[in-house]
């Protein structure tokens, strides 16, 4: 307590300051995920791709095919996986179309949709083929 018998409370973070700290967050969950892939010999080919039908955090290589990952980060894993929603998914799927659109085997290019969750502690967990179409 203050000498005049008041509590004082910490004033609480601004809606810029929660964007900035989620954004930062967000930065430093895609560097571990991105470092996951590439420590088992996967290429990362884009990082945060946007087209028009939206984002995709990470497209990675595996030979001949192409992982779209979603990174999804939270106080545990539980919660950062409670994040990913049906409209995201679609978004992702049409954001992979519109990007295999480009690659020589076009839609017939081989390709699996990952969840990765990272918690407080920078741990990460990766559900392969977490979702499909």
């Amino acid at each position: 307590m203050s000498p005049g018998g008041s509590r004082k409370t910490e004033a609480m973070p601004s809606r810029r300051e929660r964007g900035a700290r989620a954004h930062l967050t967000g930065q430093a969950a895609e560097e571990i995920v991105e470092r996951f892939y590439r420590d088992r010999d996967q290429r990362v080919l884009e990082r945060r791709w946007r087209g028009t039908a939206g984002e995709v955090d990470l497209v990675v290589e595996d030979g001949d095919r192409l992982i779209f990952v979603e990174v999804k980060a939270s106080e545990d894993f539980a919660r950062a996986a409670a994040q990913l929603s049906e409209r995201q998914m679609r978004r992702i799927y049409s954001a992979a179309s519109e990007y295999i659109a480009l690659m020589p085997a076009g839609q017939d290019t081989e390709l699996r949709f990952d969840v990765a969750l990272v918690d407080r502690q920078g741990r990460i967990e990766v559900l392969e083929a977490a979702f499909g179409l």
